[in-house]
């Protein structure tokens, strides 16, 4: 009986370590989808640019000539000129937001520098 109770309190402590570690590499893998999203549009805004003079708030646009997006993850465009453009990416599997922005549109989030992504 004691061997048992000792064997449940070991198992016990091991999942007290590894179930927060393994939230964690979750998370991560979660931030890293939505980097690699808010990557892809930039390049896309980019291409558009390169095309029409002007970027586009239409992401209908961008996935029509090529761009992808991850299923769980969500890009709102916050502004799209014809200077510039900001765009925030969410995950449905984590409250991180991740923010862009190039050119002279403001600043979103937490981004303070044009073309880093910054995520909270």
């Amino acid at each position: 009986m004691i061997e048992m109770l000792m064997v449940m309190l070991i198992v016990g402590l091991l999942a007290g370590v590894a179930v927060p570690r393994y939230h964690k590499a979750k998370e991560r893998v979660f931030l890293s989808t939505m980097k690699s999203d808010l990557r892809n549009f930039a390049v896309a805004e980019e291409s558009y640019f390169y095309d029409f003079g002007v970027y586009t708030p239409d992401l209908g646009i961008l996935e029509s000539r090529g761009m992808q997006r991850s299923e769980d993850v969500t890009i709102e465009v916050n502004e799209a000129t014809a200077v510039g453009w900001a765009a925030t990416g969410r995950h449905a599997g984590t409250l991180l937001r991740c923010y862009l922005f190039v050119g002279a549109a403001g600043p979103v989030g937490a981004a303070v520098m044009e073309g880093a992504l910054s995520c909270n």
